[in-house]
C-alpha cells in the first residue's frame, strides 16, 4: 500500500520553500544567491505609489532559460567587483491589469514629480509606458542595474528605475559621459549573454528565444 505524505509536512514545505511554480520556473536565489534585489512594486517606492497586486514575497521568479543566463552576467560581473541587482522580473497579469486600472484615473498623481514629472498621465498608454500585456508576464524580461559590491551603491545610470520620460532611454544626449559608460556597461554584458535591449528603458532586457513567448502567466510572488 503506498504510503501517503501528511498533509502538514507538504505545507511545511510549500511555507519554507515558496510555491510550486509552472515548469520552466525558478527562483532565481535558488541558481544563484549572490544577486541582488529590491521587487520595488511590492512596497511604495513604485510609480504608483502602493504595493502592487500580485507581489506578496521580496523573491525574484524567472524563467530557467532566464535565470542560467542571469548567473552568467553575475559571474562576469563579480570579477570586477560588481553584482546585479534586480528590480522587477516575472510580472504577475494581475499586477499588469492593476497598472491598468491606475493609468484610467487621472487624478491619481501621487508620485508624478518622481516618476513622471514632464509627462501628462494621460499620455502614458499613447507612449507605449502602460499597456495590457507586458513581457514581464511571460517570465523572460527583467528590469535591473548594477551595484558596486564593496559600497552597496547602484552605479549612477542618469535616471531612476521606471523613470517615465526620453532620459530613460538607452542612448539619451541628457545624461554625463560617465552615466552613459555605466548604461553601456550593463547594456553590453546583458546582450552578450543573450538578452535583448528595450530601446526606450535602459533597465528592460528580454531573453531572446524565450521559452513562453505567447503565454502570459498569472500565479502571484510568493
Amino acid at each position: 500500500m503506498k504510503k501517503l505524505v501528511p498533509f502538514y509536512i507538504i505545507f511545511i514545505s510549500l511555507f519554507s520553500f515558496g510555491q510550486v511554480l509552472p515548469d520552466g520556473f525558478v527562483y532565481l536565489s535558488d541558481l544563484d544567491k549572490t544577486i541582488q534585489s529590491e521587487l520595488r512594486y511590492l512596497g511604495n517606492n513604485n510609480f504608483i505609489g502602493k504595493p502592487i497586486d500580485g507581489y506578496h514575497k521580496n523573491c525574484i521568479i524567472v524563467t530557467k532559460k532566464s535565470a542560467t543566463a542571469l548567473v552568467k552576467v553575475q559571474e562576469a560581473l563579480l570579477k570586477d567587483g560588481l553584482s546585479l541587482k534586480v528590480f522587477d522580473a516575472y510580472r504577475p497579469q494581475q499586477a499588469v491589469n492593476h497598472f491598468v486600472r491606475w493609468a484610467k484615473v487621472l487624478g491619481d498623481t501621487l508620485m508624478k514629480r518622481q516618476y513622471y514629472p514632464s509627462l501628462p498621465k494621460s499620455q502614458l498608454f499613447k507612449q507605449g509606458y502602460i499597456s495590457s500585456r507586458s513581457g514581464h508576464s511571460r517570465g523572460s524580461t527583467v528590469d535591473l542595474t548594477i551595484v558596486n559590491v564593496k559600497t552597496g551603491k547602484e552605479l549612477d545610470m542618469g535616471s531612476p528605475y521606471d523613470f517615465f520620460g526620453i532620459k530613460s532611454h538607452p542612448l539619451s544626449k541628457e545624461i554625463t559621459a560617465e552615466q552613459q559608460k555605466n548604461r553601456m556597461l550593463l547594456r553590453n554584458i546583458m546582450i552578450q549573454n543573450n538578452f535583448r535591449p528595450y530601446k526606450n528603458e535602459w533597465w528592460h532586457f528580454t531573453l531572446r528565444h524565450e521559452p513562453f513567448p505567447t503565454t502570459f502567466y498569472n500565479f502571484p510572488i510568493e
